[in-house]
């Protein structure tokens, strides 16, 4: 019987994190706090991934494409290191062997959620990567995928800043990666995972500490 975790897509579910129940995986000094999930342990799968120093997880081929975000230490495979603010997409097809060093790693990971035809690999160093203007003040924009309809950026809001109303034609997922994001809905401090469903809307702002989030839309129509 398969595992089911925030399982339906037309729910808005939000996890702040003193909702986080961590989770042994298979291998040791692995841990996982699931946020959504449809399956066993090849499952359509939402996670943060926490690697102690020196961990290893077992090789394993991407049948459904992997994307991540390295979150805080260094993530490495046989391919390269991976460290904090790396922005990872391996398609469909694509294999590694992940081995932590010293410093353990905790990533956001997103499971079989590809694309057949989605076949770029892209490793982004996000640290590196130049901010555009976004819609309204106060808001700058990394754009880092863009796949029929789906998109995914880092958005950084200034202190203060307010949006306009706007509805998520085909969802909306934020992670909050620092300070606090607001909207009428309520209050997200960092750690925070947002899903809202398609055709959803609300109007975000910010306060004193500003935020910078991870956000995917269009990709749960």
């Amino acid at each position: 019987m398969s595992t089911r975790i925030n399982a339906d897509f037309e729910q808005r579910v939000v996890v702040r994190p003193k909702d986080y129940s961590w989770v042994p995986s298979p291998m040791p000094g692995v841990e996982r706090m699931m946020l959504d999930r449809i399956g066993d342990e090849v499952a359509r799968a939402t996670s943060i991934v926490r690697y102690a120093p020196n961990s290893e997880f077992s090789a394993h081929t991407h049948t459904g494409g992997e994307e991540f975000l390295v979150l805080e230490g260094v993530f490495s495979d046989e391919h390269q290191d991976y460290r904090q603010g790396s922005y990872v997409r391996n398609p469909i097809g694509t294999a590694h062997t992940p081995k932590i060093g010293e410093q353990g790693a905790t990533i956001f990971v997103k499971l079989q959620q590809f694309s057949k035809a989605d076949q770029e690999q892209k490793a982004i160093d996000t640290t590196a990567q130049t901010w555009h203007l976004g819609l309204v003040d106060g808001l700058t924009v990394m754009p880092l995928h863009e796949f029929e309809g789906e998109h995914v950026a880092l958005v950084k809001w200034a202190p203060n800043t307010q949006f306009k109303p706007h509805q998520h034609w085909g969802g909306e997922e934020i992670l909050v990666l620092g300070g606090t994001f607001y909207d009428e809905h309520g209050c997200y401090p960092k750690g925070t995972w947002i899903r809202s469903p398609h055709l959803s809307q609300h109007t975000p702002y910010t306060k004193d500490d500003g935020a910078l989030i991870y956000v995917k839309t269009g990709h749960l129509a």
